[in-house]
């Protein structure tokens, strides 16, 4: 497979096209952002932690019958995976009250909630990625009904399986963000990333953060967090 021109450049990867028909090139970055990108630096490493970890968890994910984008890892940093269309959507998943949640319901940070709560944010940097409701996702045709259905069943299965898979390695599964695509045939299929800089992991005894919060709020040790979590996964 060769690697062509860029077609994209985010936060945290770039976006390369192929050879391949329908085949892209995703590269991770080192770059750390937090707050809709008002807060930048680097964090040494992260772009490798962030694709091993999310390969990883793709493809047990697509053992346990969860479609992805995920095709191949190439090197530490890239990885090919499927072309597919954004559905500009950000679904977070909340098991646990934390961040921005805590904020705006004044839940105490550490809250185990009732019940899974899911949200939308609509994908749009200008607008500081605010959130929507189902009523708005279909009023601005972002997804149809029957593709917000099949995500809001993905998003909770793959809560399901995440959650009880790193319970196991010690690792709590307070909450994360998922994207999804469609593919040409409409297919919808997880993309983008699962990984500490888009999930909250807190370790199962200490309550200790290994996520890009010890970023967001200058906690320090990023870096051995993002490891940690790499370790625990994957014996590394």
């Amino acid at each position: 497979m060769k690697k062509l021109g860029q077609i994209y450049e985010g936060k945290a990867k770039k976006v390369f096209s192929t050879d391949v028909p329908e085949t892209l090139i995703v590269e991770y970055k080192d770059d750390a952002t937090a707050f809709n990108g008002l807060k930048k630096g680097t964090i040494a490493g992260k772009g490798a932690i962030n694709n091993r970890v999310t390969n990883y968890l793709m493809q047990m994910l697509e053992k346990r019958g969860i479609p992805t984008h995920f095709v191949k890892e190439l090197s530490e940093t890239e990885t090919a995976v499927k072309k597919v269309a954004i559905v500009p959507i950000e679904v977070i998943v909340r098991n646990i009250a934390a961040g921005s949640l805590s904020k705006r319901l004044g839940i105490p940070e550490g809250t185990k909630l009732k019940r899974t709560v899911l949200e939308y944010s609509y994908k749009n940097d200008e607008l500081g990625d605010p959130m929507i409701n189902e009523y708005h996702a279909l009023a601005m045709e972002l997804a149809s009904y029957d593709e917000l259905r099949k995500i809001d069943e993905y998003a909770l299965k793959i809560n399901e399986i995440l959650g009880a898979y790193l319970k196991d390695i010690g690792i709590e599964l307070i909450d994360f963000k998922l994207e999804f695509g469609r593919l040409a045939d409409g297919t919808i299929v997880l993309a983008d990333e699962i990984s500490p800089d888009t999930c909250r992991f807190w370790d199962v005894k200490t309550g200790e953060k290994l996520d890009k919060d010890r970023f967001r709020r200058d906690l320090g040790h990023v870096e051995d967090a993002y490891r940690e979590v790499l370790h625990r996964l994957m014996g590394e």
